[in-house]
């Protein structure tokens, strides 16, 4: 399957942006998917993850409350709403996709979109 991520831009703190990765191929709805981020300088770490039907899903502590994870399987995209965004949460946003369950961890996934930039000022 191939990623394409976008959505990205520049906010100020307290906004909102949703971002969108679309998917091809046949088989989006067999896939768990989740959306990472990665600010300069730091690793890459886990935001949200979706079951391949959408039921479960899963944040990290950093965005609870403000971000939303979903999916439109009939529609082969992914998306992210972000709201209440704060300056911490600049970073690049990479969606990515795993055959069977969603994990928190980078080596769960096996493909990756290129990533969309996301800049919030205070």
């Amino acid at each position: 399957v191939q990623l394409q991520a976008s959505g990205g831009g520049l906010v100020q703190a307290g906004g909102s942006l949703r971002l969108s990765c679309a998917a091809s191929g046949r088989t989006f709805s067999s896939y768990a998917l989740g959306w990472f981020r990665q600010a300069s300088g730091k690793e890459r770490e886990f935001v949200a993850a979706i079951s391949w039907r959408g039921g479960s899903t899963d944040y990290a502590d950093s965005v609870k409350g403000r971000f939303t994870i979903s999916r439109d399987n009939a529609k082969n995209t992914l998306f992210l709403q972000m709201n209440s965004l704060k300056p911490e949460d600049t970073a690049v946003y990479y969606c990515a996709a795993s055959l069977g369950s969603y994990s928190d961890s980078v080596r769960h996934y096996t493909y990756w979109g290129q990533g969309t930039q996301v800049t919030v000022s205070s």
